[in-house]
């Protein structure tokens, strides 16, 4: 089975950054699109950066010049950096991916279990 499994959540105080990874393992064929999306307590999850496999990135208007990502295709790998975090941004992260597990199939959508980022002073 194929697994996403996060990393580099945790407590931090305002103007603090971290840095989050997800690193993606078993049959995989390829891996297309790679993102990040949060949700905060009592809202829908969103979208807060994803990459393509050639590189170009796409950020949501609320974290632009903040927010970072990037990707290793040769480890399979998909990090989020965050500068300057707030309050707003406490949330669980989310690492999502779209994998190709085999040449005969389509792309299935996985998703990693989340990982806590809490904003707080």
């Amino acid at each position: 089975q194929v697994q996403l499994v996060e990393s580099g959540g945790g407590l931090v105080q305002p103007g603090g950054s971290l840095r989050l990874s997800c690193a993606a393992s078993g049959s995989i064929v390829s891996i297309d699109t790679m993102g990040w999306y949060r949700q905060a307590a009592g809202k829908e999850r969103e979208l807060v950066a994803s990459i393509s496999t050639g590189g170009a990135t796409n950020y949501a208007d609320s974290v632009k010049g903040r927010v970072f990502i990037s990707r290793d295709n040769t480890q399979n790998t998909v990090h989020l950096q965050i500068n300057s975090l707030k309050p707003e941004d406490t949330a669980v992260y989310y690492c999502n991916a779209k994998i190709l597990l085999s040449h005969w199939a389509a792309e299935y959508n996985y998703w990693g279990q989340g990982t806590q980022v809490t904003v707080s002073s």
